[in-house]
């Protein structure tokens, strides 16, 4: 996938998806994103008063697979499937034992949704890269599976974190909850301080070293494999200064690589940053007493390599 291959192959990988979501484009899908924003705030609002709601899984869940499914053509009955065999790919418990298993089963699902597309195309990016492939881009099958499969998981995964751990952070901020809340400080800042100081992607693998690179005293010779850690990179006081480890949405400039840099950097960033920039606000309209439900101190991450995720965010909706 474009994730893995670089130079002619990446753009060409590349090309129709960063086609598919520039910045104008997705502006298109605000309307949408607002609709099942409201939607999903309607479902919260009719809870019995008093329930604690986990609210990664009822509303920082819900939107970004909706509009990433939408725009790849993925059908809404195929959400829980593929929920739980995301949840495995992602996580370091799943036994390897079940790793092939699990691989192939998300393959099966993701060959299906291409040959479905094939027979039934529509208005959505598989089946743009499916009439690319027969047009003369030459994508293979593996190709668009691999494509589709990399833009839903890193389409879903990466807004859900970026969403919870925004509301983490203005809840264990209250002062800066209360400017933000105000108008005194814009939602922009909020989520940029968010993508720096508390990364969705906290590691990229792998990469590899075209030449001899020096990092500090040490050689990172060429061809040895490494990770990128975003976690690091964002709370690096020589970028940041001393407060790089303080949350801070007052923070200007706020230069961050959350997304990733160069001909690589992820075409979803500005999906994402509609989707949060959208929701955020939404939420705390509707709900502005929301709070943990829990001390922060006991909030869990999952143990997992590529992801800042939490099995759970439950809150009071006040």
């Amino acid at each position: 996938s474009m994730l893995t291959v670089d130079g002619t192959e990446h753009r060409r990988l590349r090309s129709l998806v960063a086609q598919a979501l520039t910045v104008k484009r997705v502006e298109r899908l605000r309307s949408g994103i607002e609709a099942l924003t409201n939607a999903s705030l309607d479902r919260l609002a009719a809870l019995p008063e008093g329930e604690t709601v986990d609210l990664k899984a009822e509303f920082a869940y819900p939107l970004p697979m909706n509009v990433i499914s939408d725009l790849m053509g993925v059908d809404a009955a195929d959400h829980p499937r593929l929920k739980e065999l995301f949840e495995k790919f992602f996580s370091t418990q799943t036994p390897p034992e079940e790793v092939p298993q699990m691989m192939a089963d998300l393959g099966a699902l993701f060959t299906k949704i291409v040959d479905d597309k094939r027979a039934n195309p529509g208005d959505d990016l598989t089946s743009a890269l499916i009439a690319a492939s027969e047009e003369g881009d030459h994508l293979t099958d593996e190709e668009i599976v691999n494509t589709l499969q990399l833009i839903i998981a890193a389409g879903h995964e990466t807004t859900i974190s970026l969403v919870v751990n925004v509301v983490e952070a203005l809840q264990t901020h209250p002062e800066q909850r209360k400017r933000v809340l105000s108008g005194e400080v814009p939602w922009e800042n909020v989520i940029e301080e968010t993508l720096r100081w508390n990364t969705p992607t906290s590691h990229v693998l792998i990469r590899f070293a075209t030449e001899d690179i020096e990092v500090g005293d040490k050689v990172l010779p060429k061809g040895e494999a490494l990770i990128v850690s975003f976690g690091a990179l964002g709370r690096d006081e020589k970028q940041y200064g001393p407060t790089a480890g303080e949350f801070d949405i007052t923070r200007s400039p706020n230069r961050h690589i959350a997304f990733g840099h160069g001909p690589h950097v992820c075409p979803g960033a500005a999906l994402s940053r509609l989707e949060a920039g959208v929701a955020l606000p939404a939420l705390y309209e509707r709900f502005p007493d929301l709070d943990l439900a829990v001390p922060a101190s006991e909030l869990r991450n999952k143990p997992i390599v590529t992801q800042n995720d939490l099995y759970e965010l439950p809150v009071d909706l006040g």
